[in-house]
């Protein structure tokens, strides 16, 4: 009981500090879902090689897509005449960061990380792109139909009304409101789980890791790199709820570059992102953004562990100092705001997987 006790403890601690960040990061999110869709976004890209290549890895920076939720937006570039490199910048840069993981980054960590990992998502995305459209060429793939409806009421499917037409349909304010309803509801439902479960192993790095074992293995250079890497390419994860699994790491000895590694593999590669994206891209494309992704992942891993040591900055003492600007009052609402918010989707997604036992045993009862 006492682990227990104190796993939830040092979960409630992280929770308190990133709380009023991540309501404000969402917030901001629902703001650009009301007013900066991604077909929008897709169909102000030119074609050129390099252009629209900066242009997808500097729009997808702010948005907040997983690596699976991002793969209809991309199909939309493609769909719209982007080449593979945009299509490939906007699948790296999205769910590699956004406005509720920079905000929780800031929350958890330090500056230097808030600012450098938004930027270390947009170098390896536009290097991805740019490498993609000068030596892969264009490799075919299947494009999946976007949803191009009005997010707002359903006044416009997309296609029976142009967007001039439709520009005029939603007040701003309907817009805002909009927004605020989308951020509480629809996107909290999608990060809620992995944010919740992102703060529980948080906890249980922090009472159960000892930090000599971590210091030994994963305190810095390539081969905690790797090590990182290896964990961090196969798992479903959401920039957003990586990035407390990050503080709780560094806070027992793992270098910030380390971290970083994590922080840039896990939430834009899983093998279902890759099995989609090889839809979109094609197999030989999709190689190419493993290994970019894999490859300056580390590189500039290296540099932000140069950077640290140059400035004489420790990220062990540093790591979450911003949450104490904010009284523990303030703190505390937030996260039972957080908590009230989840009850729902943790409460469906707990009914979805007790239906799917269920219905699993109806049809192989035992004989």
């Amino acid at each position: 009981m006492d682990f227990i006790f104190n796993v939830l403890s040092e979960s409630w601690l992280i929770l308190q500090a990133s709380s009023i960040y991540i309501i404000f990061g969402i917030l901001v999110a629902g703001i650009l879902r009301a007013f900066l869709r991604p077909e929008i976004v897709a169909a102000h890209l030119g074609k050129g090689r390099f252009l629209s290549v900066l242009k997808a890895a500097f729009f997808g920076i702010p948005i907040p897509l997983c690596s699976c939720g991002v793969v209809p937006a991309a199909a939309s570039l493609k769909r719209q005449g982007a080449n593979n490199g945009a299509a490939m910048a906007f699948l790296i840069s999205t769910p590699e960061s956004g406005v509720d993981s920079i905000a929780i980054t800031y929350a958890l960590l330090d500056p230097l990380m808030t600012v450098y990992r938004p930027v270390a998502a947009f170098i390896t995305a536009a290097a991805a792109g740019i490498i993609e459209n000068l030596f892969a060429g264009h490799a075919p793939g299947q494009s999946i139909q976007p949803d191009m409806s009005c997010p707002i009421d359903n006044c416009c499917n997309g296609k029976s009304c142009s967007t001039e037409d439709h520009a005029g349909h939603h007040s701003p304010s309907e817009k805002l409101a909009f927004g605020m309803r989308y951020a509480l509801t629809e996107l909290w439902e999608d990060l809620a789980i992995w944010f919740i479960a992102g703060i529980l192993l948080a906890g249980l790095i922090s009472v159960l890791v000892p930090e000599d074992l971590i210091s030994r293995y994963l305190g810095g250079g390539i081969v905690s790199m790797l090590i990182m890497l290896a964990a961090g390419i196969p798992m479903y994860i959401c920039a957003t709820a990586s990035t407390p699994i990050a503080a709780a790491l560094i806070l027992k000895g793992v270098s910030p570059g380390t971290a970083l590694v994590f922080l840039l593999a896990g939430p834009a590669t899983n093998i279902a992102s890759l099995t989609m994206a090889v839809r979109i891209l094609g197999k030989r494309s999709t190689i190419v953004y493993l290994f970019i992704i894999a490859l300056l992942s580390i590189l500039l891993g290296i540099l932000l562990d140069k950077i640290y040591l140059l400035l004489d900055i420790s990220a062990q003492a540093s790591a979450g100092s911003a949450g104490d600007i904010l009284p523990s009052w303030i703190q505390t609402t937030g996260a039972a705001v957080l908590l009230a918010l989840s009850i729902k989707p943790l409460y469906n997604k707990l009914r979805s997987r007790i239906n799917r036992i269920g219905s699993h045993n109806h049809r192989d009862p035992l004989s």
